[in-house]
C-alpha cells in the first residue's frame, strides 16, 4: 500500500527555538534515521531504507522499539500527593492499587484538556507521571503554579507536595504482536513478566540495570514503556534493539496509534475540548462524577448529566483519505456537522480511517455522512474505535 503518514503542522512548529534532543539522538543518526522536528525535538521519522508502512506492519506482526524520550517524566511526592493529583485530574487515584497506571487528563477551569497523561501510583505519597513533549512549557508552568497554590493552602499544610522533573531521562517503548515483545524482554530478565499485566508496572532487573517498566503503550499491541536514567539510556537502548527487534520511527507510531483509536494532543485534543466530548468520560472516577473536587468539575459534571454538543468519533472514508481539517457534512452535503482531526490510509485494514468530532445526534455507529476531501464530498461511515483489535496482555 503506497501511502505517506502526515503529521499536523502544529506538531512540527517549534516557535523559532533550537530543537531539543533526546539522549538517543546520536544513536538514531548512526543507524540511518531521518530526523525531523516534532514537538520541539529532533526525532526519528524513519530508519535507513525502511518505509513507514513497512515499519508499521513490522510492529503489528513482530516487535519494534520506539524512542519516546521526548515525553516529560515527573515524580510527585508528599503526604497529600494523592489528594493533589485528584485535584489536578478527575481520576480516582486513591483507589488505584500501588504500581498501577491510568490514562488521565489535566483540566483547566473550563473543563478543557490541558494535556492527556499517564499517572502511575507507586504509593499514596509517590506518583510517576508522563506528559506530552508538545505541552512541556504549558504543563510544567501549570504544575509549578498548582503545587505552590496547594502547598500554601490548608490542604497542603497536612503535607506539602514536591514535583521533580526527570530531566534527560530516557524512555523507550517496546511494542509487538502477541508474545513477541514479552518474549524478547523476558530473555533479558529473571523477573516473571507474566506478573506484569496491562496497566501495571514494576522495577525490573534487565542485564544489571534496575529499570521502571510499565506494561502498555500507544500502538494497541502488547508492550512495555521503559524509563532509563540518563547515563544508561544508550546502553539499554542498544540492548533492547537487537534482532528480531527493529527501530521504529514517528511515522509508524502515528498510524499505529490511530488504528488503535488513541488521541494525539494538538490534533484530537486541546484546551477547548472536554473529556466528555473526547469520549474519555471513562477516565473520570465513578465517585468523582457526583462529588467533583477537581479543577473544571462544574463543566464536566454538567456535560455528564446533560450531554455534550459534539462527540469524538471514528470514520471509514471512501476514496482518498481525509486529513486533519476536512469538514464532515450530512448525507445531503448541506449541513456541516463537524471536522476530521486525524486521518490516514490504514496499513492494516487497507481502508481510509479517520478520527474527528461530530454534532451530537449524528455520533452513533453506522451513521452515514459525507467528508470533504480535495474539494469533493466522499461517503463515510461512523465506525467504532479502536479500528483494530487491541492485543494487550491482561493475564
Amino acid at each position: 500500500m503506497n501511502a505517506t503518514i502526515r503529521f499536523s503542522r502544529g506538531q512540527y512548529e517549534t516557535a523559532g527555538r533550537p530543537l531539543r534532543k533526546t539522549g538517543l539522538y546520536d544513536f538514531h543518526v548512526h543507524r540511518g534515521a531521518k530526523m525531523v522536528p516534532f514537538a520541539g525535538y529532533s526525532m526519528p521519522l524513519t530508519y535507513a531504507d525502511v518505509g513507514q508502512i513497512a515499519s508499521h506492519n513490522y510492529v503489528r506482526k513482530n516487535v519494534g522499539i520506539f524512542d519516546v524520550g521526548h515525553m516529560v517524566q515527573s515524580n510527585f511526592r508528599g503526604k497529600t500527593a494523592t489528594e493533589f493529583l485528584e485535584w489536578l485530574t478527575p481520576s480516582s487515584l486513591a483507589s488505584l492499587k500501588p504500581y498501577s497506571s491510568t490514562l488521565s487528563v489535566l483540566l483547566n477551569e473550563k473543563g478543557g484538556i490541558i494535556d492527556d497523561t499517564i499517572v502511575t501510583k507507586h504509593a499514596s505519597d509517590a506518583f510517576y507521571v508522563v506528559t506530552n513533549a508538545g505541552r512541556r512549557d504549558r504543563d510544567l508552568a501549570w504544575f509549578k503554579e498548582k503545587v505552590e497554590e496547594w502547598n500554601s493552602s490548608d490542604k497542603g499544610k497536612d503535607g506539602p507536595v514536591e514535583h521533580e522533573v526527570l530531566e534527560d531521562w530516557g524512555l523507550v517503548a517496546l511494542q509487538g504482536k502477541g508474545p513477541e515483545a514479552a518474549s524478547y524482554l523476558q530473555s533479558l530478565t529473571s523477573f516473571d513478566l507474566k506478573q506484569l499485566t496491562f496497566g501495571t508496572s514494576a522495577f525490573v532487573p534487565i542485564e544489571g540495570f534496575n529499570l521502571h517498566i510499565a506494561r502498555g503503550g500507544y500502538t494497541g499491541e502488547d508492550g512495555f514503556e521503559i524509563s532509563i536514567p540518563p547515563s544508561q539510556t544508550v546502553e539499554v537502548a542498544t540492548l533492547l534493539s537487537k534482532p528480531p527487534v527493529e527501530l521504529i520511527g514517528l511515522g509508524a507510531r502515528d498510524s499505529l496509534r490511530l488504528e488503535a483509536g488513541m488521541c494525539l494532543y494538538g490534533n484530537d485534543l486541546d484546551e477547548t475540548t472536554t473529556p466528555v466530548e473526547a469520549g474519555l468520560s471513562w477516565v473520570i472516577g465513578k465517585g468523582r462524577r457526583e462529588k467533583g473536587g477537581f479543577i473544571g468539575a462544574e463543566v464536566v459534571q454538567q456535560q455528564l448529566k446533560e450531554g455534550a454538543s459534539r462527540r469524538r468519533v471514528g470514520l471509514i472514508v471512501e476514496g482518498a483519505p481525509a486529513r486533519q481539517g476536512a469538514k464532515i457534512f450530512s448525507p445531503t452535503g448541506k449541513e456541516e456537522l463537524g471536522v476530521v482531526t486525524s486521518g490516514i490510509p490504514s496499513p492494516t485494514l487497507g481502508k481510509n480511517i479517520a478520527m474527528g468530532y461530530i454534532k451530537s445526534g449524528w455520533h452513533k455507529k453506522g451513521t452515514e455522512v459525507e467528508v470533504e476531501v480535495r474539494k469533493q464530498l466522499r461517503k463515510a461511515v461512523l465506525t467504532p474505535m479502536p479500528f483494530t483489535k487491541p492485543n494487550y496482555w491482561r493475564g
